[in-house]
């Protein structure tokens, strides 16, 4: 029985947790705001974002950091904590910058054409971070990326109503920019490689048949592919003068130059 690579299962595991940090922390710093506000009885709702009024400004960076109450936030808590952890292990290299542009554009866009009313809460944070994550998984056509797509719009596939004026005290606007800042996201970033390679087996078997029909060779007749596997039985023992006709082979090879053939190379101890 062979023993598992742990040299490939070690790194793995260790970027599984390590993108859990960051979302980890986000979350835990809406908790604490919250707690903290609750506990000394802060009204931190004045702080929230107030359409067309220059004092409502402050709330497009602050807005996501103020919840109503604990309902609120735990609803936003939990979707934050897995599509942000989807988004930093599957797309290291764009997730700060995919981060920051969905808080700002929904902000702006939120303070430029929403009710006046106060809006609160990182609801448009979670939507524009489920628009990334599919549209990115459709635009890329990677089937890893689109199970990720799949797997937010079955998670998160009830979020579409919340981009509808249903409920009086739902900010439908946050919900409905912060996708549109996801797709956006996603399209300026499309060519950012994310951190997940497709397997390329199948492609690599058909890349020597095409060199050959690059560089002007007969291709062979096509065909199927075999493999043949080579298995040594251990208790196999080598004969002298077998192994001694081997060495004077190679010894006279490596002699004469003109004699050796590229395409089968003696292999061998010599």
């Amino acid at each position: 029985m062979q023993a598992p690579d742990h040299t490939i299962a070690d790194p793995q595991r260790r970027r599984i947790l390590t993108a859990a940090i960051l979302p980890a922390l986000a979350v835990l710093l809406l908790w604490m705001v919250h707690l903290v506000a609750e506990a000394y009885d802060l009204d931190l709702a004045r702080f929230g974002l107030w359409p067309r009024h220059a004092e409502g400004l402050p709330g497009i960076l602050l807005a996501p950091f103020i919840h109503g109450d604990l309902e609120h936030l735990f609803n936003n808590s939990v979707p934050l904590f897995v599509l942000g952890w989807c988004l930093v292990y599957f797309y290291p290299r764009a997730a700060g910058r995919v981060t920051l542009g969905i808080w700002v554009l929904t902000g702006l866009w939120v303070w430029i054409s929403a009710r006046a009313d106060r809006h609160i809460g990182a609801s448009g944070v979670v939507y524009g971070l489920a628009a990334f994550l599919f549209a990115s998984g459709v635009l890329r056509r990677q089937r890893a990326l689109m199970a990720i797509a799949m797997l937010v719009v079955f998670l998160y596939g009830g979020l579409i109503w919340g981009v509808f004026p249903i409920a009086p005290r739902m900010s439908w606007e946050s919900h409905l920019w912060g996708g549109l800042a996801g797709l956006a996201m996603a399209i300026v970033y499309r060519k950012v490689p994310p951190a997940f390679l497709p397997d390329r087996t199948a492609e690599s078997l058909e890349e020597p048949e095409d060199a050959d029909a690059a560089e002007g060779h007969d291709a062979a007749p096509a065909g199927p592919r075999i493999r043949i596997v080579y298995q040594a039985d251990p208790g196999d023992e080598v004969d002298d003068e077998e192994m001694r006709w081997k060495r004077e082979l190679g010894r006279r090879t490596e002699l004469d130059d003109r004699r050796t053939d590229s395409t089968w190379p003696i292999e061998g101890p010599y």
